[in-house]
């Protein structure tokens, strides 16, 4: 078998032209070369690295190249841990146990013998005692309560019978109390547990009740809720600034095989509005932010999001971009391009250095030291990635890093504006953690109905962690009142609200106790 030869063109035009042609190859091949290189480094890192955005240490020295810049500290511990009297320290030892836990005195006392004295012959008398606390555990338990309802009538006539009636249920006729309800939603929007682990735990104890009971329970308690809900959705709507995220949720379809992907988003109000909402949808187009999102005007941290473009376009929604998206993606480049990736990431650093020594200002002092400091501190990496952009491959990680940074620009900048913005969207993320972890739990939502549910409940759990009040305390509550509570009173119920009515009532008691 012979081997096929190359035979070159003997004139010199189509030798030029061949030259060209493989130069385009080898360009194109490299590019193709350096995305695959890319990806695998994801994947490895995915799948053995660690996972927060940070590069390593010894990469920092690079920012020394700049020209007539500082080099940062090289310290990652310097860069995530503040110091002096903000910082926090975790003691050693021991810690002491709650006081507002019951306490159960056992006293191990002497021997009847041992409290005569053996050379007076007299009984000893108490002069003291030692005590030292231990912590125990009992589990928790099913009671029945059995609604009684005494009759009345005259023993004359044996007319005008009365009989005492029942308060309004959470479900009307159904067998759960108002506490069952609040553990089952809490167990599995608070703490991730599934309903087949919830039905194994009953059994335990005695209570079998099947997870398609407890499904209708959330079901109802979903209805229950809706209202309140819709009110935490209409003042998160008057927040100056709202934090919003996606993030993609199985769902079961009986016209498929197998199933699809609906979405989970949230919307986080501010400071004057502490209500994280979350909303589902069964597919990521933009009906959903815009349906959400209706008569809203302020601003609105989220990240590139093509279907938020609409929104920014009707000029009622200001478009803020998160640093934490842009960070990310220089640090998914790092291993392809170190060098501009170590020096963009210090850039960003800095960024966030200025944002450490603003936190515990107001919104004026804060917009004036992000003008002082940050806003020079862009025009400079601005420069920088005007200059950098031209020395990298197209189409490279680091290149698509640097577009999608110079592309959102005006929005990136946009939290110098105004000193309620925040740098980036850490809020929302936060809160799509709760859905991501229990979607390792639950694996997936039975129908788009069973998404909906999850949403509204899920905006209770975690409103109510966030703003540190126990979930099963205040959906008790919660749960007692609703059903009678007076429609045109009903945000007294928003967790903030109830929050600060049970302190004025039981300033000493453990919130949600």
């Amino acid at each position: 078998m012979q081997e096929e030869t190359t035979v070159l063109p003997g004139d010199l035009a189509q030798c030029h032209a061949v030259i060209l042609e493989m130069a385009d190859t080898i360009r194109e091949l490299k590019i193709l070369n350096e995305k695959h290189k890319h990806q695998l480094a994801q994947l490895l890192r995915y799948r053995y690295g660690q996972r927060s955005d940070r590069m390593h240490s010894e990469q920092l020295v690079l920012w020394a190249l700049g020209e007539g810049e500082p080099a940062p500290e090289s310290s990652e511990r310097n860069e995530q841990e503040p110091t002096g009297k903000g910082r926090r320290r975790r003691g050693h030892g021991r810690r002491p146990l709650p006081k507002d836990l019951p306490r159960k005195r056992v006293v191990h006392d002497v021997e009847a013998e041992e409290k005569v004295c053996p050379q007076c012959e007299v009984e000893k008398k108490k002069i003291g005692e030692e005590t030292s606390e231990q912590l125990d555990y009992v589990p928790a338990s099913f009671y029945v309560i059995e609604h009684v309802h005494p009759k009345y009538a005259c023993p004359h006539c044996q007319q005008g019978v009365v009989q005492g009636t029942k308060p309004m249920q959470p479900i009307e006729k159904g067998i759960p109390g108002p506490g069952l309800l609040a553990h089952v939603v809490a167990s599995k929007f608070a703490d991730h547990l599934p309903l087949y682990r919830l039905e194994g735990i009953f059994s335990r104890y005695g209570v079998d009740i099947a997870r398609s009971t407890m499904c209708g329970w959330l079901l109802e308690c979903g209805k229950l809720l809706e209202p309140l809900y819709d009110r935490m959705r209409s003042q998160v709507l008057c927040s100056k600034v709202i934090f919003t995220d996606d993030t993609p949720v199985p769902v079961q379809d009986k016209k498929r095989t197998k199933t699809r992907t609906g979405r989970i988003w949230v919307y986080a109000g501010d400071r004057e509005h502490p209500y994280t909402v979350y909303d589902y949808t069964p597919d990521r187009s933009r009906d959903g932010p815009v349906r959400f999102l209706e008569g809203y005007e302020g601003y609105l941290q989220a990240d590139a999001y093509p279907g938020y473009d609409g929104l920014y376009q009707s000029g009622r929604i200001t478009e803020v971009a998160c640093w934490a998206h842009v960070r990310r993606k220089y640090v998914e480049a790092e291993l392809a391009h170190p060098v501009h990736a170590a020096i963009a990431v210090a850039w960003i650093r800095r960024l966030y250095r200025i944002e450490k020594v603003s936190k515990e200002m107001n919104a004026i002092s804060r917009k004036a030291l992000r003008q002082e400091k940050a806003s020079p501190l862009l025009d400079a990496f601005k420069a920088w990635l005007d200059q950098a952009v031209l020395e990298v491959l197209p189409k490279s990680p680091l290149a698509q890093a640097m577009g999608y940074t110079l592309s959102n620009w005006d929005a990136l900048r946009r939290y110098l504006e105004d000193g309620n913005l925040e740098i980036d969207n850490g809020r929302a993320e936060r809160a799509m953690k709760p859905t991501a972890l229990g979607r390792k739990n639950w694996l997936f939502f039975g129908s788009d109905r069973g998404g909906r549910t999850a949403a509204i409940l899920n905006s209770f759990t975690y409103t109510c962690k966030d703003l540190g009040i126990d979930p099963f305390g205040y959906l008790r509550d919660v749960f007692e009142r609703i059903s009678a509570h007076p429609m045109r009173r009903l945000d007294e119920l928003l967790p903030d609200r109830w929050l600060a009515a049970r302190i004025c009532r039981e300033p000493d008691r453990a919130i949600g106790a």
